[in-house]
């Protein structure tokens, strides 16, 4: 399907859905590649009357969506997760084309993408309710009496560019297998990965007539799905402004917002150091450093700091930056130049307040290089803020209970590890840690597609992970039979 993209290097066009009619404007916006500044791909350019019309379409679609067969939708996600794979390499190149990701890391996308679907597909056979005891307590009497789940209608999708496959689909696969349509804005940075994952949806034999839109747009187009009455779930994965601003617009509808972090680890001295230094690399510059979840915080027991940081300095040195399209190269350029002149602007802040760069701090063919910061103190914009950047700032602490109370004193909450051989520490650490996910042992960075993800405080409302997801886009609808 998708031939021309993997085999040559013409510029991509990407279309509406408006339900399963594709349209185009006369009015594009071109993406241009984080790495070379060449147009890879263009995207209509939608306003807030193709989001109404897009949405209408979602709305009108609902009843037979909800009355289609679980069959049918179990069978409609083995399909697309099979020519999915079928179509990696192309899907891979894509990615590589229009954020910049390593081209090795994009097939490890698709690849997860591939899963996340195909896992969607199996806890759809689990997607029921229960009976209830009615006559549990005195005044209650014998009925049969029970609840089962039912999808909310209409869900709309706003998703990021650092995922721009796999969080898409850990989006669009629960919805639509529970029965519902969706109304997808992804990323202005990537909008031919999405048409092309969103192609494979509305073309599969399976496919329910209008149940998947796609628009593309910021503000206007996202306000508008954000604000309309159509939609019975927002689901949003981006930053802290724009979840607070989706908060208080949204009105009364269901809202699950998987928002920033600030993730963090403590390396006690009982560590395998060799082992931690390796993960803690691989965790805080993987992506670019461009992951929720990234490693930014690294707190080291006072005893083995010295050590520890000359063994992450050089695994860090080991890594290879350049093209994202060298099967070698680990790390590709930030996604725009902004975000380049950021982290500049952080570490040269950093350094007048007396931290010092052990690894890093000077661009490599212009791409921003991993950083490893040591001497960081608390007060330090550096290490209080999100910086979704390949930085990595290290803290030294005289014990455990220090490490915790540091780390936990952040507006966010969304995964922090471990690396200890105390069997003790580990179970406090599981009871101490104020987020939505413990790693012992490796970075907080690790994410499996079938766990529970989300956070606490700031790090966002509601959890993903297709069985998760799940419960996100349906309702309970109880029932008694006297």
């Amino acid at each position: 399907m998708f031939e021309k993209i993997e085999n040559g290097t013409d510029i991509a066009e990407a279309k509406i859905f408006f339900g399963s009619s594709e349209e185009t404007k006369e009015k594009v916006q071109e993406r241009k590649s984080p790495f070379d500044n060449v147009v890879v791909s263009t995207a209509p350019v939608c306003n807030a009357d193709d989001t109404v019309k897009a949405l209408k379409i979602a709305k009108k679609a609902t009843k037979s969506a909800a009355r289609s067969p679980l069959s049918q939708r179990i069978l409609w996600l083995e399909d697309v997760a099979k020519r999915l794979n079928e179509e990696k390499e192309a899907f891979a190149l894509m990615l590589a084309r229009e954020v910049a990701k390593p081209i090795t890391f994009a097939r490890i996308e698709v690849e997860r993408c591939v899963e996340t679907v195909r896992l969607t597909a199996m806890e759809l056979a689990h997607l029921h309710g229960e009976t209830i005891p009615t006559d549990i307590m005195p005044s209650g009497k014998r009925t049969l009496a029970y609840f089962r789940r039912e999808p909310v209608g209409v869900v709309a999708c706003i998703t990021p560019f650092n995922f721009p496959l796999n969080l898409v689909a850990h989006k669009i696969a629960p919805a639509l297998g529970a029965g519902n349509t969706v109304v997808l804005k992804p990323t202005p940075e990537a909008p031919m990965v999405a048409y092309m994952f969103a192609k494979l949806f509305i073309d599969s034999e399976y496919a329910i007539k209008d149940a998947l839109s796609l628009v593309y747009g910021d503000a206007e187009v996202g306000s508008t799905l954000v604000q309309s009455d159509i939609p019975r779930v927002i689901s949003f994965t981006g930053s802290v402004p724009v979840g607070n601003i989706i908060t208080k617009q949204a009105g009364i509808k269901k809202v699950s917002l998987e928002l920033g972090g600030n993730a963090a680890t403590y390396i006690d001295k009982s560590a395998d150091l060799a082992v931690a230094a390796a993960r803690c690399a691989f965790g805080a510059f993987y992506n670019s450093g461009q992951v929720c979840i990234s490693l930014q915080r690294i707190y080291v027991h006072e005893s083995v700091y010295e050590a520890f940081a000359k063994l992450i300095a050089m695994e860090t040195q080991k890594l290879k930056v350049g093209s994202p399209y060298e099967e070698e190269t680990f790390m590709g350029p930030l996604i725009d130049e902004e975000s380049k002149e950021r982290a500049k602007s952080w570490i040269d802040s950093a350094k007048s307040e007396g931290a010092k760069v052990i690894a890093g701090g000077d661009a490599v063919d212009g791409i921003f290089p991993p950083t490893v910061m040591a001497d960081v103190t608390d007060e330090m914009k550096i290490i209080c803020e999100e910086v979704f950047a390949p930085i990595v700032s290290l803290v030294a602490v005289t014990e455990y209970e220090t490490a915790v109370e540091k780390m936990n004193d952040s507006p966010y909450g969304l995964q922090f590890s471990i690396f200890t051989n105390d069997l003790k520490m580990t179970q406090a650490f599981i009871e101490d840690a104020e987020c939505g996910g413990v790693v012992i042992n490796d970075i907080p960075t690790l994410r499996f597609d079938v766990q529970p993800y989300g956070g606490s405080k700031l790090s966002g409302v509601g959890r993903e992970g297709p069985k998760w997801a799940l419960e996100e886009f349906t309702e309970v609808k109880s029932i008694v039979i006297c």
